[in-house]
This record gives C-alpha cells, sequence and structure tokens, in this order.
C-alpha cells in the first residue's frame, strides 16, 4: 500500500505531560504486545528514529537495532539497496526507502523494518526541494506488506531541524499506523 502525505514541520522531540504517551512509547508497546521486533535504517534522519525509541523503557524487548547509512555507497553496501534503482533514482526515493527499510529487516533479522530518507537542505540537491522525504514499512503488519509515504515538510523553506523532525514524527507515525495502533485507545496521545 502507498500512499502520499504533506506534512508541516514539527518543532522538538515529541513531549508528553501528565497522562500521555508518546508515539515512540506508544510503537514500542504495539510491537511488544504483538511479539514483533524493529529494526531501523535512517539516512535524514541520522538516528533520531532510534533515539526516540530507545528511550523508551522496556524497547530492547522489540528493538533490534540500526543502521545509519547517510552516504548512498553505505545505503548499496550495507543494506543492499540496488545499484541501478540508486543510479536511476538518486537516495532520495520512494523506492529506495522501501529497499532500505527492507535492508535492515533482513541484516537485523527483524519482523519489521523501518526506513527514513529525504533532503534536510538548505540547498537542494539536483531536482529534490529540500524537505522532500520518503518514509517506507515493511514487513507483515495491519494485514499489509509495504507502506511508503512521501512527505514534502512544510511550506517556504523549513529548516533542516524542521525537516529532520518532520521525518522523525512522520516514521513513528507511520509505523504506529501500519501497527494497527491499537495503543492509541487507552491512553492520551500527545503529537505536538
Amino acid at each position: 500500500m502507498t500512499g502520499d502525505a504533506a506534512r508541516g514541520p514539527l518543532a522538538g522531540a515529541p513531549s508528553t505531560g501528565p497522562g500521555e504517551r508518546s508515539v515512540a512509547e506508544h510503537v514500542v508497546a504495539c510491537l511488544t504486545r504483538a511479539g514483533l521486533t524493529l529494526a531501523v535504517a535512517e539516512s535524514l534522519t541520522g538516528g533520531a528514529v532510534l533515539d526516540a525509541l530507545v528511550g523508551v523503557p522496556g524497547a530492547s524487548a522489540a528493538l533490534r537495532g540500526g543502521v545509519v547509512a547517510y552516504a548512498t555507497d553505505l545505503k548499496r553496501d550495507l543494506l543492499g539497496v540496488d545499484a541501478d534503482l540508486l543510479a536511476a533514482r538518486g537516495p532520495v526515493d520512494a523506492a529506495v526507502a522501501l529497499a532500505m527499510a527492507d535492508g535492515v529487516r533482513r541484516l537485523a533479522a527483524a519482523d519489521v523494518g523501518l526506513a527514513t530518507t529525504g533532503v534536510a537542505g538548505p540547498d537542494p540537491p539536483g531536482d529534490r526541494p529540500a524537505g522532500e522525504l520518503h518514509v517506507a514499512v515493511t514487513g507483515t503488519v495491519a494485514g499489509a506488506p509495504v507502506r511508503v509515504v512521501r512527505s514534502v515538510a512544510g511550506r517556504g523553506a523549513p529548516t533542516r531541524a524542521d525537516v529532520r523532525a518532520a521525518a522523525r514524527d512522520l516514521a513513528l507515525d507511520l509505523l504506529l499506523d501500519a501497527l494497527g495502533g491499537t495503543e492509541r485507545g487507552g491512553a492520551a496521545l500527545d503529537r505536538t
């Protein structure tokens, strides 16, 4: 299943107030309850998704690990992204995000793979605008084997921090949605 979504930049890490749980907490709870493991491949976010997940007590029950493959050759060599795909489309592409998620899932022997790639800016490389990002989830979750979202974060000129935060948040949201988001019902979910 493939979908497009436009999101504005989200500033800073997801915060929680009294009685609220972060999206990362919901993700870890859903994975743990389902007995699933997760591996994460990050380019654009540079480890921010893993940081959000590792910050959740009990994350080790579900999180296998991750790879920050910022350089294109690492996407190819570590994650197994096809060299022809990278040559034809470049590293900022939905199909590349999907291949990254599959690659890290295989590499870490995880049930679910999550990947981020995009352009943080400020200067766009080639024809890709600053703020373009792609997030993919693979593995059999929520009855769908694949989900990919393309988003251009914000309008105008978002900062690098805005784009990276939006990508992190979009990745966690997409993963929670793919998992069925069943943890949402019990406690308030803060998306700020």
